[in-house]
């Protein structure tokens, strides 16, 4: 089982003071052998034991069952795994309750490009969640910006765009970035060091609340 990250003590002390305007400068299946499906062949007419069928020129000859089985060499059947998914619905929950924290509205007007917060971001924010197990009356503020910027670690190549989240959440403080950064670490952590979402994880945890506003943040409809 995956540590708990140690956030309770840090929360109060990396609570960003963020003014309710930003500054404008900032910008920023595995083969297994096996059948591949269940396949019957045709079947001949049913013939009493021992019958004989007869050649073109009338003499018996012994009959030949041609779809008697010698073996499986050759055949595959490729297996899919089901994936169990770890998200449960307080997960889904937290994240809905973060989403009105001012700070956090404040963060996702701010980045007007969806450049570190678009929709499959976020989604694995609430895929972390799950992946850590903790109550979803434990997340705070400082969790959804821990599980953003490890999102982003993930899927961005860009450096620029994370590292203003830092400009945003603490301004010039260099130490409050150290801290971050070291409870970035105790997350990776918590969920087993697993921070790997598929898209297809991502388009799972968006259909149970398909009409969500926040799954309009998709930034290929702004290109």
């Amino acid at each position: 089982m995956a540590r708990c990250f140690p956030f309770s003590s840090f929360v109060g002390q990396l609570a960003p003071a963020v003014s309710p305007k930003p500054s404008p400068a900032l910008t920023v299946k595995e083969e297994v052998p096996g059948p591949s499906g269940t396949w019957i062949p045709p079947r001949s007419p049913p013939r009493s034991k021992g019958q004989k069928r007869k050649r073109s020129d009338g003499t018996p000859t012994e009959t030949q069952d041609t779809w008697t089985v010698k073996g499986m060499s050759g055949l595959k059947m490729k297996l899919k795994r089901r994936r169990v998914s770890t998200v449960r619905p307080e997960d889904h929950k937290a994240f809905n309750r973060l989403l009105e924290d001012p700070v956090v509205q404040n963060f996702l007007a701010w980045d007007k490009k969806y450049r570190v917060s678009d929709k499959y971001l976020l989604a694995m924010i609430i895929a972390y969640f799950g992946r850590a197990g903790r109550p979803s009356w434990q997340y705070q503020r400082l969790h959804f910006f821990l599980a953003l910027y490890l999102a982003n670690d993930m899927e961005e190549d860009r450096q620029g765009p994370k590292h203003s989240m830092f400009a945003f959440l603490f301004g010039q403080d260099r130490t409050q970035r150290v801290k971050f950064q070291w409870l970035r670490a105790q997350l990776f952590r918590a969920i087993g060091w697993k921070a790997w979402v598929t898209p297809e994880e991502c388009e799972e945890i968006q259909a149970y609340q398909p009409e969500h506003w926040v799954w309009k943040r998709d930034r290929a409809l702004l290109q």
